[in-house]
């Protein structure tokens, strides 16, 4: 059975979804999970925030969360969410379903912290069906040359060991177009605290689409 622990931050991140931090990141969990239907592959579920936001147009969700802690908070979670939700113990590298099985994935705060975000991304464009959709909402990196993307590539340098393997300068939105993913729609968001840049500020959410 795939793992990846991370015992402190698992628990330091399962206790921020129940924080007014964690709250008010809700409404952006609404939007990105708005409208999908059929059967969807939830990839990097943590424990299991995104569950309640799911609407009756899914007919099932299958969730993958390799971190034992929040594998566990993420399948009591499913319990209590209004569409049908498993949850199974794999990584983002190898997804153990077959090709062309899902309608629709989810990428939601989780290719920050993959080893190989092009490897996670291959593995989403398999196992979704042609035309399939996938949602994301990542954190990512702010533009070359400004002060946000030096604090973040400065932060890179300690921040992952920090922080569960979450890198902050990524460009996401290009790693999902070079895996051959089709962008259909991209928003640029900005997340602070108390109105305070940090190097997760910068957010992206989007849908993209396998061809």
């Amino acid at each position: 059975m795939p793992q990846v622990r991370n015992p402190i931050f698992a628990r330091v991140y399962a206790a921020l979804a129940g924080s007014p931090l964690g709250k008010a990141m809700e409404k952006d969990r609404r939007r990105l999970l708005d409208g999908l239907t059929g059967r969807v592959v939830e990839v990097g579920a943590g424990s299991g925030s995104n569950f309640p936001f799911y609407l009756e147009g899914v007919t099932e969700v299958v969730a993958v969360e390799p971190e034992p802690y929040l594998r566990a908070r993420a399948e009591a979670a499913a319990k209590a969410a209004p569409v049908p939700i498993t949850v199974h113990a794999a990584t983002a590298s190898s997804l153990p379903f077959p090709d062309g099985s899902f309608d629709a994935g989810v990428f939601c705060l989780v290719l920050c912290t993959v080893p190989s975000p092009s490897q996670a991304l291959a593995e989403m464009l398999r196992v979704l069906k042609p035309g399939g959709e996938l949602r994301f909402y990542e954190h990512v990196a702010a533009p070359h040359g400004r002060m946000l993307g030096r604090m973040q590539q400065a932060a890179d340098m300690v921040w992952p060991r920090l922080f569960g393997g979450c890198h902050t300068h990524r460009d996401t939105v290009a790693a999902i177009r070079d895996a051959g993913f089709e962008i259909e729609r991209v928003k640029d968001l900005s997340f602070t605290v108390i109105g305070i840049p940090t190097p997760i500020t910068p957010h992206a959410a989007g849908v993209a689409r396998r061809p």
